[in-house]
């Protein structure tokens, strides 16, 4: 049975209620409900499958987030190793008896949703590492011996999700796990040491990739070569933002997702349709809506009294940053197309609780932060 962690400490509920950064809160909430009028945009101006999925999941995950941030950051201390074990057997429950879509196995039918184990391993990786490090002295994270652990950590997870085949998922998780090693203290010659290592090793990797994935970064160097093919989606998604201008074309007037030129606008190219419509005045306020979502988990971070909640919340913002900016910089031809949902605006049930479950432990480190471990 579960310690129930909820009920300790001195706090009562209308403390730690009260305890809340409603900036955060708020924040999310107007982001998830601009996701839901891009997605009735998505669908030309109708109610239909992915708007009502998308609403009915955004309301049922803030409340989670709700939930799950008055849990004590105790409890998230002493489930860390099991949480990232219970993703990690999800992950080779996938490998074995996955559903297969679109040519990838990713996810576990679970009947009332589909679930994808490798969005969640995102935050138990961070909340693994942070536990880790917790228990070791900031001088020893340096130590050969103590970076076994931590590789493996990484390493395991990651193959997995590449075997699937899911590569732009695998790289998000491994940056994350990256980024909480980096700000354990790890030195910089050991990032120095595996970038060179990456950089000769990454001839030998290429010759391991799918056929679509070389065709991906052929087409991010290119998009022209195959402008029917392979460079048919970016070469949409620029269009479509470039002719958004400075004010857009107006809700529900974009001509490149009305017309379906544009693939995937309901998932990973969904800024694409947002900046149509609503131009580059839109696009920087729904990226100053990040910028105030980062910012604020890196507030919380610094007002922490523990270091392991401290770590966490570091990690977590560096690595919900990692994920807008790929996300933005791959629909606008800066990266190639590595199937990165943008948190929280993109359709998919998985990637919205991952997301959810990272803000509602980070809102759990704010509510508890005077907890000591």
């Amino acid at each position: 049975m579960i310690p129930n962690y909820t009920h300790q400490g001195n706090q009562s509920f209308k403390d730690k209620f009260f305890s809340f950064d409603f900036t955060l809160v708020f924040a999310i909430l107007f982001l998830g409900i601009i996701s839901i009028f891009a997605m009735y945009s998505t669908e030309q101006g109708n109610f239909g499958y992915y708007t009502k999925s998308h609403l009915y999941r955004f309301c049922i995950f803030f409340m989670t987030f709700l939930i799950i941030s008055f849990f004590s950051i105790k409890f998230w201390f002493n489930s860390a190793y099991l949480y990232y074990v219970i993703v990690l057997i999800l992950l080779l429950t996938v490998y074995y008896f996955g559903v297969t879509a679109s040519g990838s196995k990713r996810w576990i039918n679970l009947f009332f949703i589909n679930l994808q184990p490798s969005e969640l391993m995102k935050v138990s990786l961070i909340l693994f590492l942070a536990k880790y490090y917790y228990k070791i002295p900031s001088d020893n994270v340096t130590s050969i011996r103590h970076i076994f652990v931590p590789f493996f950590a990484l390493i395991i997870p990651f193959l997995l999700v590449v075997s699937q085949p899911d590569l732009g998922t695998a790289t998000l998780i491994l940056a994350g796990g990256i980024t909480a090693i980096w700000m354990a203290g790890l030195r910089m010659k050991f990032f120095m040491y595996s970038f060179i290592l990456f950089i000769c090793l990454a001839p030998l990797g290429i010759s391991y990739l799918k056929p679509y994935q070389k065709s991906r970064i052929l087409t991010f160097l290119n998009p022209e070569r195959d402008p029917l093919g392979a460079g048919y989606q970016i070469i949409q998604s620029k269009i479509a933002v470039g002719s958004g201008g400075i004010f857009g074309k107006g809700y529900l007037q974009g001509s490149q997702s009305y017309l379906d030129y544009l693939p995937e606008k309901h998932t990973d190219f969904i800024f694409t349709l947002f900046a149509e419509e609503f131009g580059l005045i839109g696009s920087l306020g729904l990226l100053s809506i990040y910028v105030l979502i980062i910012y604020r988990i890196i507030r919380i971070g610094k007002i922490v009294q523990n270091n392991f909640a401290r770590l966490y919340c570091f990690s977590f913002a560096t690595a919900f940053f990692i994920y807008v900016a790929v996300n933005m910089m791959m629909v606008l031809g800066l990266l190639p197309i590595v199937g990165a949902p943008l948190p929280i605006m993109s359709y998919g049930g998985s990637a919205m609780l991952s997301m959810m479950l990272g803000l509602g432990i980070v809102m759990s480190c704010k509510v508890h932060d005077q907890e000591r471990l």
